[in-house]
């Protein structure tokens, strides 16, 4: 008999392997979440959370009793907290400040955009976003507790908070930092004995796995994760003409905002003539009309202050840089004002047309609503939406709309813009849109950097929504009126200017079959504007190309006499069958199609097929041929004549004239390792055993074969190359073709669960999963009311551990 756990074992040690399918989705996270109060004040999120995230107040009161220092298991001081590979690095010590200073401090003083400088790690882009943060003091000590202190109560634990995908975390850490000759090889402030810029970024890289996850990235991804807020970026190509003003306004609304150049492709970091890097984020720390008099013009200059992370000697070296000549037509009041101080500290300024002349592109990140700031003010007019979703292949992931086949099966979300913007004179609305990656950066180590993504925005009408989602046709008729770039960012912004109305915006990769999970967020003045374009879960009519030939209640029924005594022959002494009599029936009865079912399966995953014994007599080899038949006769492809597979040659149903045995073995049957999975028997069982006694009675046992036999004829409608398996995309249809409407993110889940690596699903999978679905809406069913229906603890495992 050959090994059931054969195909199980051989499958998982493929998905283990480097070559097996990539995993999105985050384990149970570790990191606290955390809500902050209308007085800015952080506290644990309610509601349940995973026993494994650390909480940083018990974790250090267990220290304080023990007269320990914390040392973090979940980020450790070795190799693999510092690459993905764990190599080890020559004279490296992890140690903590205390043995790097004799006067170790947080703070020494307070805190500036001069704390921050960078080490090692290419991580120019966190830098300039954390000299940013400094700016504003509600911002910084929400990311930066102000109850972290080499003082008070310590044990040698701190703790930080970010942003991560529309849920604030706290992030514990120990304070052992990575060190050579006792100086610190990564981010450090100019004062030696000042440790919280280096504690920052150790937290920041424990929220992705490792200090190499930080090299290369946009200082937008850090200004996104201290403040919740949103990103844009503008390319200096096709600036527009009131970016100053746009500048100006956003630092009024406390936006945080950051600049590049783009690299050399032959020398990392170069430096242009005027003493800029190339590929090297610069923070932009200030926007000011400065007033100018010279002996002939009298006015103001629009000038711009920025930072290099490196806070060194390396910087711009034209007009207005430090102790340039320009500074002499500047009033003294005006210098005091803007703070002027020349210093080799890697702060300099510069004009505004010399900023648009030598940069390449600057990055905006605007507040949430839900930011202290704006929430003191209270005038702020941007409201946000969001939603969560994913590509996933074979059922969401469309591609672009190059892919006119299959674009259409991406996410939509409706954006309604009721009202014009209030100031804007052209009566349009504006609408941020932006369509965030989640969880690549965390899963660098295993080849997965950002995808190519982007989002494209149609005008619909009311009646356009009746059908939901837009159908493929849609997309043929209509031209879109607005689309982002793709480009392989973890967020992809747009700024939209449009008339009021309804639109819909559909999120995608480039490439179908690309798997993902994003988060999308539109900013606007109009609240709550976004919803999901997904069809209701429940049932609908039977696809009409399929219709039963119901037999006559009122006549006798000879075929059902027949399967009546088909069904005491297989069910024994005991009149009913159980998983096991079931399973050798449904196997033997599809066994040409579970046959081209295993075949494709091992040729997805490369191992050999499985053998199957024969677990049934000849006799009862002949009766299952028989309901075979009989069961092909109950359905009629009313679309294309005869929707019946080819009959086996062993002729119609015969009744045995004798109780003579089915199986093979009448205590111990052989069960194959092929066919119908032992689980997906049992949730047959399952899905109408109502007494839940294991076993189905005659009843029942018809019951089941009629859904079966309605499974099997929609499968055949969608299998026209009688592959043995449905294509990509084509779930959606089939299973309302069945009689079910289901949305995306159930199609999702049976995809991750029933589909194979390229989105297919196979004969005895598409039955399973209508099982799965069919018991699942008995369930709410039984308990509906209004469209609601309430379990306790007690009834809702009774009734989803059994099925």
């Amino acid at each position: 008999m050959p090994d059931p756990t054969r195909i199980d074992s051989l499958v998982k040690e493929f998905n283990d392997s480097p070559h097996g399918p990539k995993k999105l989705h985050q384990s149970r996270t570790r990191f606290m979440p955390i809500v902050f109060g209308r007085d800015g004040k952080a506290q644990p999120k309610p509601g349940p959370r995973s026993a494994e995230a650390q909480d940083f107040y018990a974790l250090r009161k267990r220290c304080l009793r023990s007269g320990t220092l914390f040392e973090d298991p979940e980020f450790p001081a070795n190799n693999s907290s510092l690459t993905f590979s764990g190599e080890s690095r020559p004279n490296l010590k992890w140690l903590r400040p205390s043995q790097i200073s004799p006067d170790p401090r947080f703070f020494e003083a307070s805190y500036s955009r001069f704390d921050v400088n960078q080490g090692e790690l290419g991580d120019c882009w966190l830098l300039a976003a954390a000299a940013n943060l400094t700016q504003d003091p509600q911002l910084f000590t929400r990311v930066v507790p102000e109850d972290n202190s080499f003082k008070q109560d310590y044990t040698g634990i701190f703790h930080f908070r970010f942003w991560r995908f529309g849920q604030w975390c706290d992030v514990v850490i120990d304070d052992r930092l990575p060190t050579v000759n006792g100086k610190l090889v990564y981010m450090r402030s100019t004062e030696d004995n000042e440790f919280w810029s280096a504690l920052l970024e150790k937290a920041y890289a424990k929220l992705f796995g490792s200090y190499e996850a930080l090299r290369g990235g946009s200082a937008s991804e850090a200004m996104v994760d201290f403040t919740g807020g949103i990103a844009e970026s503008y390319e200096m190509k096709d600036v527009p003409k009131d970016l100053f003003q746009i500048i100006e306004k956003g630092f009024r609304s406390h936006a945080m905002f950051a600049c590049s150049l783009e690299p050399d492709p032959y020398k990392p970091e170069a430096e242009t003539p005027q003493g800029l890097i190339r590929g090297h984020a610069y923070s932009l720390t200030m926007a000011k009309m400065v007033d100018i008099q010279t002996p002939n013009v009298k006015g103001k200059i629009p000038l711009l202050r920025l930072r290099n992370p490196w806070g060194n000697a390396n910087e711009w070296n034209g007009a207005w840089s430090d102790k340039s000549p320009e500074w002499k037509y500047i009033p003294e009041e005006t210098k005091r004002e803007i703070g002027l101080i020349f210093e080799l500290d890697g702060e300099f300024w510069m004009s505004y047309q010399d900023f648009v002349k030598y940069f390449d592109r600057i990055e905006m990140c605007n507040m949430s609503p839900d930011c202290p700031i704006i929430r003191q003010n209270g005038n702020y007019p941007w409201k946000q939406s969001s939603f969560e979703g994913e590509w996933v292949i074979g059922s969401t992931a469309g591609g672009c709309r190059n892919y006119p086949d299959t674009f259409w099966h991406n996410p939509q979300y409706v954006v309604h813009l009721k009202e014009p913007d209030k100031d804007d004179a052209e009566g349009k609305a504006t609408a941020i849109i932006a369509l965030l990656q989640k969880n690549r950066r965390s899963k660098r180590n295993k080849g997965m950097d950002c995808l190519t993504v982007g989002l494209i925005i149609y005008r619909v009408t009311e009646r356009d929504l009746i059908r939901k989602p837009l159908p493929k046709e849609f997309f043929l008729r209509n031209a879109s009126v607005a689309r982002s770039t793709f480009v392989n960012l973890r967020e992809v912004t747009c700024r939209f200017r449009m008339d009021p109305g309804t639109y819909v915006v559909v999120p995608s990769t480039f490439e179908p079959n690309v798997e993902g999970e994003f988060m999308i967020r539109v900013f606007s003045e109009c609240p709550d504007c976004m919803t999901e374009n997904e069809d209701c879960v429940g049932e609908c009519d039977l696809d009409p190309r399929i219709k039963m030939k119901a037999p006559d209640p009122t006549k006798p029924d000879p075929q059902r006499q027949a399967m009546e005594k088909l069904f005491l022959d297989v069910a024994g002494v005991d009149g009913e069958v159980d998983w096991m009599e079931l399973k050798l029936v449904l196997d033997h009865c599809f066994r040409d199609d579970i046959a081209i079912a295993a075949k494709g399966v091992s040729r997805s995953y490369h191992v050999a097929p499985v053998e199957s014994k024969k677990s049934l007599t000849p006799q009862g080899e002949v009766v299952c041929c028989g309901l075979l038949a009989m069961l092909q006769d109950w359905y009629v492809n009313m679309a294309g004549g005869d929707n019946r597979p080819e009959r086996s040659t062993s002729g119609d149903f015969v009744v045995a004239k004798e109780r003579a045995p089915l199986m093979t073995g009448e205590t111990s049957p052989e069960i194959s390792a092929v066919g119908f999975s032992k689980d997906a028997c049992r949730s047959m069982v399952a899905m109408l055993d109502e007494d839940q006694s294991g076993k189905l009675g005659f009843l029942e046992f018809q019951k089941l074969l009629t859904e079966i036999a309605r499974w099997k004829a929609v499968f055949k409608l969608y299998d026209t190359d009688r592959s043995g398996h449905l294509n990509p995309f084509e779930l959606r249809a089939a299973l309302q073709s069945a009689g079910y409407h289901l949305n995306s993110k159930i199609l999702n889940s049976l995809m991750h669960r029933y589909g194979s690596r390229e989105g297919e699903i196979w004969f005895d999978d598409f039955i399973t999963c209508a099982v799965k679905i069919k018991t699942m809406i008995d369930i709410f069913r039984a308990k509906d009311v209004n469209g609601i229906a309430s379990f306790n603890m007690d009834e809702w495992i009774q009734k989803t551990i059994y099925c």
